[in-house]
């Protein structure tokens, strides 16, 4: 079993220099994964990356969406796919299995059904609840500024890090830190990450 993110850059053909958000996406995908056989980016602002840790899949997810959101003005759409690996390729592309198939079904249907994140697997009830509880997190994380979304960055990098700390990296508040993490439900959404990863684990 292994998990599969497949996603896109909205907004990025608003721009001339790509690199504006090529290069953080570069960056966010070297840091979720060590292997570069094991991350992909193509069609221009399209990506796709293998997890082997289903569990932390969805951390991966926050990750990525806060690496893009901390550009003013862009955004991504994420999907999640979880299943069986049936064909191990010389990069992620190249492989396949139901893990691929399910993340590439499931990115298909974010723009019809406006949604920017979402996730499938076999487990039909597992899906169903975690795509509920997906929706009620995006309404925060689809509003993060720039500055929140850098917060929420830096926190998951930095996690031993105390805001104190996160804000010498900054340069703001400790104050400003504490206010930027509230207004990213970083807390909460945390919370979600930990029910993720308990369930993922019981698949």
């Amino acid at each position: 079993m292994t998990s599969v993110i497949t996603g896109d850059i909205i907004n990025s053909r608003r721009v001339v220099n790509q690199g504006i958000w090529l290069n953080p996406l570069k960056e966010a995908l070297k840091h979720i994964s060590k292997n570069n056989t094991k991350y992909e980016i193509f069609r221009g602002d399209s990506f796709q990356v293998e997890v082997q840790d289903i569990p932390s899949s969805f951390k991966k997810v926050i990750y990525l969406k806060a690496c893009i959101k901390s550009i003013k003005g862009f955004d991504v759409r994420l999907a999640i796919g979880i299943g069986d690996k049936n064909y191990i390729g010389t990069n992620v592309s190249e492989s396949n299995g139901e893990a691929f198939v399910y993340s590439g079904q499931a990115f298909k249907t974010l723009l019809s059904e406006k949604v920017n994140l979402k996730i499938m697997s076999k487990h039909v009830d597992f899906d169903r609840k975690m795509n509920l509880y997906f929706k009620l997190a995006l309404i925060a994380m689809d509003n993060w500024t720039s500055n929140s979304a850098e917060v929420v960055r830096l926190s998951l990098e930095n996690p031993k890090m105390i805001q104190a700390e996160l804000a010498q990296l900054i340069g703001i508040s400790q104050d400003a830190v504490s206010k930027r993490q509230k207004r990213a439900y970083l807390d909460e959404i945390l919370e979600l990450e930990e029910l993720f990863r308990s369930k993922t684990s019981q698949l």
